[in-house]
């Protein structure tokens, strides 16, 4: 015999109940089969609602009976469109008895408890009816049992307890003589030793299903649900959460109190006790596995067996110095709540004595301070303890697993998980059985939380990061297709799944926290909403998604001052803009400090070379003991590529054009050709390699001609360039005649830096530079005489791409 209980989504349609009966019958080709049902998904509620209009005198109870008949009548006549007139003429009958009923509270204006639980009997009652029936029609061995005649309780409506030694006399005597191979049992009701119908509460159906298997011994339980068994986590928070084969009655106790909503502890505790075993099934998908809830041991991979949580909590403290070393101050603290009915969720104590905190439901937190308040009236007036202070919109979140106990560094690891995700934790809780770590966080953080943890605990193969790119031109267009290219590639090597979550440009913007498809990025953007600075920051902050990196492919000042406010959030910067990193040492100083208060990387190799491994090789020379005692470098590739192809057959002007036109210079040439951009590289060399300097330090020597520096826009400068066309062929000339190479040289030495045109004699390493190659020369302690040489392409947009790539990837491996 096995007993299987089918909640109210799996009754929730003609479909739904279809697959129940199609379940059914499977089953009793085996065994006699006892299935416990609850009401049609949502009629309860319904019902409740009703009831409340019709007290208060509300005429619109008629229109939510109206939906509850309409509901039942449209699953019948879909289950049974041939055969329904006499299961209609039943139906129609105990909904006339419903709606007198409703016309009989609406008349004396009160629903009392006892006639709350007649009110919401109706549900199971017309369910189990209507499921019984129709398999009946289709000449199957079914009956129905109605769960008042077996199952005996007292009298406390709405919550009645089970009289056990009549309820199980009556189950055993009855299915002893049942002939049926299907019997179908109403959840939820039942009937007082006076013949009064009560209610079974909470998971009532869940109870009922329990008290007949326990009463009858049976092998196992099956409760089938919408759900595929219990969750790592909450499936519909995070998508990487799959069901739990195997798990212990404690956990899963643990679980279900913390948000899981499977089950419903205190209705399976007759099964419980008698050590039988719960299969989680889903009725939408019978052929799934499920979780089984037993005592069996497993082997479990990770210490942790799930992550839940609770909402809607609010936190209470208790604090005071004349707490400290005087008894009874909790005791009366727990009183007061529990005189006003109000269920702890969880409890902290500092050992200092000096506070208390309690977890309880929001709803309750008003009446709980009043109360506080009010006990505590003596101490507050002599200022030994301060008011209750209530904080609200927050949530529990809860680590579970038997094994906890046996590892060392679980709470250690969910802590700081959570910290580098810039997720502040209120309160924490932690039994003496280790099953169960808890913390209180802020409610819009709930997502996150339980991403980054399911992450650090089931998925730690797979780093996620969600990235957030603003400035989506050539550069930013090149490092959307290498991200596209490959991801497959980092997801099996590196195990790396990188998610674009927010693209902009200087027009419009899109976000998608699941990702944002890159097949038709280009047009999805096109459409997207306006774009602003401080609106992508907005919604990036709000997504509040785990691992986000904000990625800056412009050379914006506006969004450069926006990286501290970034960094607050704990979200990573990844920069290819020199402004931040050269600005005041101050802003570069507090970068640095935010980023390691807030666990968020801040990532600028793109700042110096361009995807060269140059600010990584610097970092790594001091991490390990190295100084630096001179640096000599070629640092920008629009003015190495400028010099390399003008000549005297060319024009300065053309050459300038050509590097504009292929993506060398910035927008405005005049940052590159004035040496601005490399004095900007140098300094982040110098503060990188320990030094506090400011732009204003390094020493800039211009080649311009004096028209083209005291230019005013973009157009008049090019116009400089080819009226002083003379003044640069005079510069090429004069290193032609000394057999030397034009090369715009950066210097760090003894800490004073400079930058300006050099003519290179032949034999030197940057004499040969070709292109738009950039080229760096360390000098150091451990490199005194042969320096640490890096070169190559130093410009253009798939380089630069790559470095901003890298850079991310830095970030996914850390």
């Amino acid at each position: 015999m096995k007993v299987l209980k089918f909640g109210g989504t799996s009754v929730g349609s003609a479909k739904n109940i279809n697959n129940v009966i199609d379940i059914l019958t499977r089953y009793s080709q085996k065994d006699s089969i006892i299935c416990v049902v609850s009401a049609v998904g949502g009629i309860t509620d319904k019902l409740l609602l009703a009831g409340k209009q019709a007290q208060n005198k509300d005429t619109s109870f008629k229109d939510t009976f109206n939906i509850i008949k309409d509901i039942h009548l449209n699953i019948l006549n879909e289950l049974n469109p041939h055969n329904a007139s006499s299961i209609i003429t039943y139906t129609e009958t105990r909904l006339e008895e419903l709606k007198n009923l409703l016309d009989g509270i609406y008349l004396i204006n009160e629903l009392s408890p006892k006639t709350s639980d007649k009110l919401v009997s109706f549900g199971e009652l017309l369910s189990s009816y209507i499921i019984s029936e129709t398999m009946k029609n289709r000449s199957l061995s079914a009956d129905r049992k109605n769960s008042q005649e077996l199952i005996t309780t007292n009298s406390n409506f709405t919550k009645a307890e089970v009289e056990y030694s009549l309820t199980n006399k009556n189950i055993v005597d009855y299915f002893k003589a049942a002939i049926q191979k299907i019997t179908i049992l109403p959840g939820f009701v039942s009937k007082s030793i006076a013949g009064e119908q009560t209610t079974l509460g909470r998971g009532g159906s869940d109870f009922t299903a329990a008290i007949i298997a326990a009463a009858l011994k049976v092998e196992q339980l099956e409760i089938w649900t919408d759900v595929s068994g219990m969750y790592t986590t909450n499936p519909k928070l995070v998508k990487q959460a799959y069901p739990i084969e195997k798990i212990s009655y404690q956990e899963a106790m643990e679980l279900s109190h913390f948000g899981a909503k499977v089950l419903y502890p205190p209705t399976v505790q007759p099964v419980l006790d008698l050590e039988i075993p719960i299969h989680i099934k889903n009725t939408l998908e019978p052929n799934a596995v499920g979780t089984i809830i037993s005592n069996e041991k497993t082997n479990a991979v990770s210490p942790v067996k799930g992550i839940s949580n609770i909402g809607n909590i609010a936190l209470l403290t208790l604090e005071g110095s004349g707490m400290v070393g005087i008894p009874g101050f909790s005791k009366r603290l727990f009183e007061t709540l529990s005189q006003e009915k109000i269920n702890i969720i969880l409890i902290t104590q500092a050992s200092s004595e000096h506070s208390i905190c309690l977890g309880i439901e929001e709803k309750d937190a008003e009446m709980a301070k009043q109360a506080i308040d009010a006990a505590f009236e003596n101490e507050i007036a002599l200022n030994k303890i301060n008011p209750i202070i209530v904080e609200t919109n927050l949530s529990i979140v809860a680590l579970v697993g038997d094994n906890m106990k046996n590892h060392q560094g679980i709470s250690g690891k969910m802590f700081s998980t959570l910290g580098k995700n810039n997720i502040n934790i209120r309160a924490i809780a932690q039994g003496a059985s280790e099953k169960n770590i808890s913390a209180v966080i802020s409610e819009n953080d709930v997502k996150k939380a339980l991403n980054t943890l399911h992450e650090q605990f089931f998925e730690i193969e797979t780093k996620q990061l969600n990235v957030f790119i603003t400035g989506v031109g050539n550069v930013g267009e090149k490092l959307v297709d290498q991200i596209q290219q490959q991801n497959d590639y980092l997801k099996e090597n590196l195990k790396i799944n990188i998610r674009i979550a927010g693209l902009s440009n200087s027009r419009t913007m899109i976000f998608n926290d699941a990702g944002i498809d890159l097949k038709n990025w280009k047009d999805k953007l096109a459409s997207g909403e306006k774009a602003t600075l401080e609106g992508f920051f907005e919604k990036t902050k709000s997504l509040n998604l785990r691992n986000s990196i904000f990625v800056d492919v412009t050379a914006n000042k506006d969004v450069a001052n926006l990286y501290a406010d970034y960094l607050r959030q704990s979200i990573g910067v990844v920069a290819c803009n020199k402004i931040a990193c050269s600005s005041d040492y101050e802003n570069y100083s507090l970068l640095k400090r935010l980023s390691l208060k807030y666990s968020a990387p801040y990532l600028f190799e793109t700042n110096v070379g361009a995807g060269l491994p140059v600010i990584d090789t610097l970092n790594n020379l001091i991490a390990s003991g190295d100084k630096i005692t001179s640096i000599q470098a070629v640092l920008s590739g629009s003015l190495n590529f400028v010099f390399n192809n003008f000549n005297d057959t060319t024009k300065f002007y053309d050459v300038v054009k050509q590097a504009a036109a292929e993506g060398y210079t910035e927008p405005d040439p005049r940052i590159d050709l004035s040496g601005v951009d490399v004095a900007r590289k140098i300094l982040i060399l110098a503060r990188e390699s320990g030094m506090e300097m400011n732009l204003e330090d390094i020493s800039n020597t211009p080649f311009l001609s004096e028209s083209g520096l005291k230019s005013g826009s973009v157009d008049d400068f090019y116009k400089t360039l080819i009226d002083d066309e003379t003044h640069y062929q005079s510069l090429y000339a004069s290193a032609k005649a000394k057999n030397c190479q034009l090369k715009y040289v950066a210097q760090l030495n003894n800490g004073k830096a400079n930058v300006g045109l050099q003519e290179i004699p032949k034999g030197h390493p940057f004499y040969n530079l070709q292109g738009k190659d950039n080229i760096v020369m360390f000098y150091t302690q451990r490199y005194p005489e042969q320096p640490m040489i890096i070169k190559g392409a130093g410009a253009g947009a798939e380089v630069t791409a790559s470095g901003l790539f890298a850079d991310i990837i830095r970030i996914g491996n850390n």
